[in-house]
């Protein structure tokens, strides 16, 4: 049973936001300006994002809301009605509420009846994660077609008013994602056969590596590296939030794993047989920042197994980093702008520094 990827949709809230307006809109911390901010954004190349909440900190749309609009405009270019819709997928990092699951939000927001419901948690994986068990669920027969979001709404980690609650002090780990992170939802349509020129998927494979290196990304521990208590685990929300447990973090010392581990799971995928890089017509990486692109491309080669740069294509200079929704508004986009033929291999790879779990999809161009 093959499954084919037959329609794509995208959102992003606001107007673009460029990096003199960043800390217009997050604001300034005990009202100075930061002095990270220029040395993050030169180095993740970043020079628009989009962000779900505007200057007074007032959140205009909220993630459920945000991924059903990315539902909607996928299914505007499908030949499926909402009402034959027959699985639900979706991901995100944090919905709106801590319970009930972020799927059932928006399937409410979409107003979708009696459908499989499937939750996606986690970081930027966990998009793939979604797709994965949208896609072996049509593989197996179950049902005949589903609708996978990935939606992230990160901006109002990043208020201003966050980080005064968490001391006088941000320390470099909780102020590097506000450079990083941005708000937006993509959305796929799977279906049992081919529309049009389609994206047929091949395989979809990931590695995860928790087991073998500390947490990278998070919220919910508090500043302190000794001290690993839950934020739940405060007498307060009000003592969690002053010890800077309700901060978003990133270990900055272990985030250079990211390029080794993603590699490393390319070059067995190759040993495995699944990729044979001569025969890649097209990558879209979702690498968070442009730091990482150039070491990349040069761990490939001294591996032997390169991809030519002009086969690379990505959005994240436009767009921002938008999380677990990066590679379904990146695919997206590519479906709708580049040029590609029918037979073509695109080759999908999502690095995570969360714990380190890397998700990987081969792509073929097909034709109904």
């Amino acid at each position: 049973m093959s499954v084919f990827i037959t329609s794509s949709g995208h959102f992003l809230p606001g107007p673009p936001i460029d990096n003199t307006q960043i800390e217009t809109v997050l604001g300034c911390v005990h009202g100075k300006p930061s002095r990270l901010k220029r040395r993050i954004l030169q180095s993740n190349g970043i020079k628009t994002r989009h962000y779900a909440m505007d200057a007074n900190h007032t959140t205009f749309i909220s993630n459920s809301a945000m991924a059903a609009q990315a539902a909607e405009h996928c299914l505007q270019q499908s030949f499926l009605g909402k009402r034959h819709i027959r699985m639900l997928s979706v991901a995100t990092s944090q919905g709106d509420l801590v319970l009930p699951g972020f799927g059932s939000m928006v399937q409410a927001e979409l107003g979708l009846s009696d459908i499989e419901l499937h939750s996606s948690h986690g970081i930027c994986s966990s998009s793939m994660m979604a797709l994965k068990a949208a896609y072996t669920n049509l593989k197996a027969g179950e049902q005949n077609n589903a609708l996978v979001v990935a939606s992230e709404l990160t901006s109002r980690l990043f208020k201003a008013s966050r980080y005064e609650a968490a001391g006088a002090e941000v320390d470099f780990n909780a102020e590097f994602l506000r450079w990083m992170l941005s708000d937006g939802a993509g959305a796929l349509l799977l279906e049992q056969t081919p529309r049009g020129q389609c994206f047929r998927i091949d395989w979809i494979r990931s590695f995860s590596h928790a087991d073998a290196y500390p947490v990278c990304m998070s919220v919910g521990y508090p500043t302190s590296g000794q001290d690993q208590r839950s934020w739940q685990d405060y007498p307060t929300y009000a003592e969690a939030e002053a010890a800077g447990a309700l901060l978003i973090r990133q270990d900055v010392r272990l985030l250079e794993n990211i390029v080794k581990l993603g590699v490393d799971g390319y070059l067995r995928l190759i040993g495995e047989g699944k990729v044979q890089p001569d025969k890649v017509n097209h990558v879209l990486c979702h690498y968070s920042s442009h730091y990482f692109r150039d070491k990349i491309f040069d761990m490939m080669q001294r591996a032997g197994v390169g991809i030519p740069e002009d086969k690379w294509y990505s959005n994240l200079y436009s767009r921002g980093n938008t999380g677990c929704a990066s590679i379904f508004i990146m695919l997206d986009e590519f479906r709708r702008t580049q040029t590609y033929r029918t037979g073509d291999t695109i080759l999908c790879m999502v690095p995570e520094s969360g714990r380190f779990n890397n998700a990987y999809m081969q792509l073929t161009v097909v034709e109904a």
